[in-house]
């Protein structure tokens, strides 16, 4: 699946303005046009994605969760 194939109304484009990182998960705070949107992801992720603050990322939007894509 690709970015664009996801509904746009459940993504919301950002900026990293927080990482609290923990031992298995972390919580990710992007500054969206929408106000802050934090997701919950594994540290392990964070640094694969190699994720910063300042980085520029999408965060999608489920019912049940809040993914994060690296732009």
């Amino acid at each position: 699946m690709t970015i664009q194939a996801i509904n746009v109304r459940n993504q919301f484009k950002g900026v990293i303005k927080a990482i609290h990182e923990g031992q298995v998960v972390s919580e990710i705070d992007v500054q969206t046009a929408s106000g802050i949107v934090t997701s919950v992801i594994t540290t392990r992720s964070v640094r694969d994605l190699e994720l910063k603050i300042g980085s520029e990322v999408i965060a999608f939007v489920k019912s049940t969760e809040v993914s994060i894509a690296k732009l």
